[in-house]
């Protein structure tokens, strides 16, 4: 069971994916309980995260829905798995909020991230510095120490990215690369990082220049996520002062993915938004010179 009874983000999908294909098959919970030999209270708290069903369970349950396709019985299997181990994100537990643990679960189990920045850099793209200065910068006080501990987190979000653990898309508005945030020394640092992990194979950034008028405006930040090799959205997380809050209704979903891609189409080519960032970066120096 999760640790205090509390459904976990991985424990959360299996149970999703579960009722999802039992929907599919026109099958109730009595029905699957039976097949499964346990009372209907037990297939009720696997679909809703509370309990973490068992591989055999797993595999009982797809059987009885019609599931044979072996690249859905490996993923929830590896699911059933995973949803009894630790995270590393939850050694930081004490000093971080819960919807932020399940933030950083999901993030951590995504294959595709995409994300729209138009304030400061990304999370998954910034330096430890940086990253320091920008929780720092928030309107309440943090204690230095604290300051520390966020920002190591953030670097270990970022394993993720330097092992090509997932394809990351990231969209900036262009007052991202122009103003700094912080120090124009920190500032220069962060804009050649960006630079340096753009070239990565499973990294693309993207820049949405002032010209494109409004639509910088349409909507604050987000980040999506998706678990499988089809990049379909399945989360939506919204980073916030305290920690995160994470969507998963499906209206939710298809109106973020329609956001994003309008601002990847209106954002600069690849390429482009590197020599943009690139000039920005001489900009810096000279005027520091």
């Amino acid at each position: 069971m999760p640790a205090g009874g509390r459904p976990t983000v991985r424990s959360r999908r299996l149970g999703a994916a579960l009722k999802r294909y039992r929907r599919a098959a026109k099958i109730d919970q009595a029905h699957a309980a039976g097949v499964l030999g346990v009372d209907q209270a037990r297939v009720s708290r696997i679909e809703s995260g509370h309990v973490t069903a068992r591989i055999l369970e797993v595999r009982v349950l797809l059987d009885a829905y019609g599931v044979n396709d072996p690249e859905v019985l490996a993923k929830l299997e590896d699911l059933a798995k995973r949803s009894k181990h630790r995270g590393w994100w939850l050694e930081h537990a004490a000093h971080l909020r819960q919807d932020y643990l399940d933030y950083i679960a999901l993030e951590d189990d995504a294959t595709y991230i995409r994300e729209w920045q138009p304030v400061v850099v990304p999370g998954l793209l910034q330096t430890a510095a940086y990253a320091e200065a920008a929780i720092a910068a928030t309107p309440h006080y943090i204690a230095p120490e604290r300051i520390a501990q966020l920002a190591k987190v953030r670097e270990a979000r970022q394993a993720k990215i330097e092992e090509g653990g997932a394809t990351y898309t990231a969209i900036l508005w262009e007052a991202v690369v122009r103003h700094p945030l912080t120090s124009v020394s920190i500032h220069r640092d962060q804009l050649s990082a960006i630079l340096e992990v753009g070239e990565r194979q499973n990294v693309t950034v993207q820049v949405l220049p002032f010209g494109a008028g409004a639509i910088a405006g349409s909507t604050s930040a987000f980040q999506s996520f998706s678990f499988e090799s089809d990049p379909t959205v399945e989360a939506v997380a919204l980073e916030n002062l305290r920690g995160a809050s994470v969507l998963e209704a499906p209206e939710d979903l298809a109106a973020y993915a329609n956001s994003f891609d309008q601002l990847r189409s209106a954002a600069l080519a690849p390429d482009a938004s590197a020599r943009l960032i690139q000039s920005a970066l001489q900009s810096s120096e000279e005027d520091a010179s």
